[in-house]
């Protein structure tokens, strides 16, 4: 009976945030998915790679696509003995996104726990860290990934604490499988974000065991620690050693190129551009919709309604009403310093306050951790807009430099934040009457006086945003004008509705301190106003409206006249969308040359940048681009047929050797494709550079699947032939009847293979030696997870029983 009241308030904290995650996504109860603008995309993307699998039942770890080709690391291959994965299946058994928001809130509440909240104050507290705006949004757009790493974030952290407080085997433990966890879901640059605070973390507890001369125990948490992160990577090490290695080969590893597209020296010395990094750079007074959600405008979509400016402009000019009525449903108010915001990143007025009270009154030193945590944060996510800090990170911080949109820091200040306020909600209950009163006033005080500031501050902004230009030309003056006035509107209407809560949550906790509520009355009310105070934000942005039956979300392209015109061409060619060519849909369909991702081919986006964005067709025509789609001027859409497409594979007459990636990239501008081969000489060596080329030489595709290729060649001399495939030499293997070759890169991007006289079958082998590799080690390192649990248990029982004896 002990044991059940024990566990009683969990199981119904549990049972909560089940009820919760459903209620916020009711639609998932009536059989709807949340259309999902990132996995619409996605879905595009993997499109082959998922039909291949159906119809194959075998992974291809590369599709043809996208991008001229890829491998699928970052596109939801599954690797061989992933039990971390099926531990987490297991964790997110609700509908999507509802599984995601009950993670959020599971591994807050157990972080609580560990910091010594009780079970009611650690669920309200994973219901407002769940609910903050930021967490909700990323889930209405589609970045999953990122959602998912969030929600084992807590968990992690709460190992660390519980390893540094000496509770080795059940810290350890924890850290362990949360760590495998955390980077099982896949988003480096949230993990990546983790690690920057629990060096801060553990700097805060390596100091403390110092100082109070506790060596022995600093080195044993360590040893553990280290011990758990090496096991969680080993646990993950197929899909890590995949994407490390094919890093160098994306956007992400550092171009050879020494110049720009424009011909301008290329003086980067990251891996991205400075200005790809951090092109989402939080502004400095943005940051205070934190506590104020639409004080620079909310988003670039915002319902203003029909009390706004904008309303009545439109009506003026004699816009009827319904149309006025659809127009101002979405308006762009954002006037920050991003080029685009779904939402406010907005952290909860009476969370912020809450965490003001903490530090006044928490009297544990760890609170300084999570406040440094925001901080540092908080200061990374204003990128360029504070260029000492972050170029400083980029140019000198490891890795740093391979993550952008360096705004998304702040997810770390929005876990720290909902900490801070359930502990000071926790120290506020302990304090005698006297305590508590000052500790309530002197925080009340400065809650709003922060607000007033800004109040009254606001005649010191224009409201001015960054295409407000493009606006005042294309529909006049006035129109601006009447958007500034909404942004003015809306940056007073939120200052005075966080003030409203500032002072209703201070006034609860008043008429505590007057004994007219009981503590747990005070405490469910003070939860109620967290809690709804980000519920009608997050509803703004994310609702039900975003929901549609499963066949639109499975199914998100339709077959256009010109793809059923393409597809009737049932050939191996390439398709170049024109205006789309950083989006998925073409591949959905087609074997394109462009998608969309964050980690594409970083020689094809030279392709694109260099040569294709210049209308060099002579480059489409080497990629094997059969069909381009285009629009006309009324928009509607037409193939144009390319007849100087390479085709498949080709016999070239003559190599031009180059000595470095500018005189690659360079000798493209006037290529004659068909007959001439580029090759990087201080890479590849070429035996013979000008080769006999029979007539009637001829080189055929017999067989095409995305992990395998198997051409028929017939050439009277022996010959270099170019295929219209992209090289990458860390999976593709070639032979020549059977028998292993190398084959070499050739024109910047594509494959090349000397071939024998006579009639031969060459093959082309996707055989990633990383998959491999990376498949024993994780096998190894999940059965060495699987016997420190057992070892764990057994360790914890036994010592439960020593204790009793």
């Amino acid at each position: 009976m002990k044991i059940l009241n024990k566990f009683y308030p969990h199981a119904l904290a549990i049972f909560g945030f089940v009820v919760v995650s459903l209620l916020y996504f009711y639609p998932v109860l009536q059989g709807k998915q949340i259309f999902q603008s990132d996995i619409v995309q996605y879905t595009g993307m993997a499109k082959e790679q998922n039909d291949f699998r159906a119809t194959d039942n075998v992974e291809p770890y590369w599709t043809n696509s996208a991008f001229g080709g890829m491998p699928t690391y970052q596109l939801g291959a599954k690797y061989p003995h992933d039990y971390v994965g099926a531990i987490d299946d297991v964790l997110r058994f609700l509908p999507r996104p509802a599984d995601y928001l009950f993670l959020y809130f599971l591994g807050f509440y157990g972080l609580m726990l560990v910091l010594k909240a009780d079970p009611l104050k650690a669920f309200f507290g994973a219901l407002a860290f769940g609910l903050s705006t930021y967490l909700i949004i990323i889930l209405g757009v589609g970045h999953n990934a990122k959602a998912h790493a969030i929600a084992y974030m807590p968990m992690v952290i709460a190992g660390f604490i519980l390893v540094f407080q000496r509770k080795y085997v059940v810290g350890g433990l924890i850290t362990l499988f949360a760590t495998a966890l955390e980077i099982n879901a896949n988003h480096f640059q949230m993990t990546y974000y983790l690690l920057i605070f629990l060096l801060i973390l553990s700097a805060y507890f390596g100091y403390q065991l110092v100082k109070e001369k506790q060596t022995k125990s600093l080195l044993y948490s360590f040893g553990i620690l280290g011990a758990a992160g090496i096991l969680a990577i080993g646990a993950n090490a197929t899909n890590l050693l995949a994407t490390t290695e094919y890093a160098n080969f994306s956007i992400r590893g550092k171009s050879e190129l020494t110049f720009n597209p424009n011909g301008s020296k290329n003086e980067t010395t990251s891996a991205m551009s400075k200005d790809y990094i951090t092109e989402y750079s939080y502004g400095v007074m943005e940051s205070f919709n934190l506590i104020a959600p639409r004080l620079f405008g909310g988003s670039n979509n915002e319902a203003v309604g029909k009390d706004s400016n904008m309303y009545e402009f439109m009506i003026g000019q004699g816009v009827p009403e319904d149309q006025a009525t659809d127009f101002v449903s979405g308006m762009p108010t954002y006037w920050g310093d991003q080029p685009i915001v779904a939402a406010p990143a907005y952290i909860g007025i009476v969370v912020f306050f809450l965490a003001i009270l903490a530090l006044f009154i928490d009297k544990r030193k760890i609170k300084y951790v999570f406040l440094s945590g925001s901080i540092v944060a908080l200061m990374l996510s204003w990128g360029k807009n504070f260029p000492i800090l972050t170029d400083f990170f980029i140019d000198y911080v490891p890795m740093y430099d391979k993550f952008r949109a360096v705004s998304s820091i702040q997810v770390v200040l929005e876990l720290c934040f909902p900490v801070l306020a359930i502990m000071g909600l926790q120290s506020f209950f302990q304090l005698d009457k006297k305590l508590q009163w000052k500790a309530l006033y002197e925080t009340t005080i400065l809650g709003l006086g922060i607000i007033l500031i800004l109040f009254f501050s606001k005649s010191m902004f224009s409201f001015s945003g960054g295409n407000d230009a493009y606006f005042q030309e294309s529909y006049g003056p006035e129109f601006v004008n009447a958007l500034k006035l909404d942004r003015m509107s809306l940056y007073s209407a939120d200052l005075l509705r966080s003030g409203f809560f500032i002072v209703l949550t201070a006034g609860v906790l008043w008429l505590f301190i007057k004994e007219r509520f009981a503590q747990n009355t005070a405490i469910v009310i003070v939860g109620l106003l967290m809690v709804f105070d980000l519920f009608f934000v997050d509803k703004k942005y994310v609702s039900g409206k975003d929901f549609v039956s499963g066949s639109q979300v499975e199914v998100p392209f339709q077959e256009s006249p010109s793809d059923a015109e393409i597809l009737k061409d049932t050939s191996n060619y390439r398709v170049f969308e024109v205006g789309d060519i950083m989006g998925a849909r073409a591949s959905y369909f087609h074997k394109s040359i462009g998608g969309y991702s964050a980690v594409r081919p970083r020689r094809m986006q030279q392709l694109i940048d260099y040569q294709i964005s210049k209308n060099n067709i002579e480059v489409l025509s080497m990629l094997n681009v059969k069909y381009v789609i285009q629009k006309d001027k009324e928009g509607k859409e037409f193939p144009v047929i390319n007849p100087d497409a390479n085709g498949n594979a080709w016999f070239v007459t003559q190599v031009e050797v180059v000595n470095s990636a500018d005189e690659e990239m360079k000798a493209l501008d006037s290529l004659d494709s068909k007959n001439v081969a580029v090759v990087n000489e201080k890479e590849f060596k070429i035996k013979n550079t000008t080769l006999a080329k029979d007539s009637s030489a001829t080189i055929t595709l017999e067989n095409y699947k995305p992990n395998y290729l198997k051409y028929t060649s017939n050439n009277s001399n022996e010959g270099l032939a170019v295929f219209s495939e992209m090289y990458y030499g860390k999976g593709w293997n070639a032979y020549i009847d059977g028998e292993s070759v190398d084959h070499i890169r050739v024109n910047y991007a594509l494959r090349g293979l000397n071939i024998p006289v006579g009639k031969h079958t060459i093959e082309f082998k996707f055989e990633p030696q990383v998959i491999k590799t990376g498949s024993t080690i994780t096998l190894l390192s999940s059965i060495g997870m699987l016997l420190l649990l057992a070892g764990g248990i057994y360790f914890e029982r036994k010592k439960g029983l020593n204790l009793k004896v």
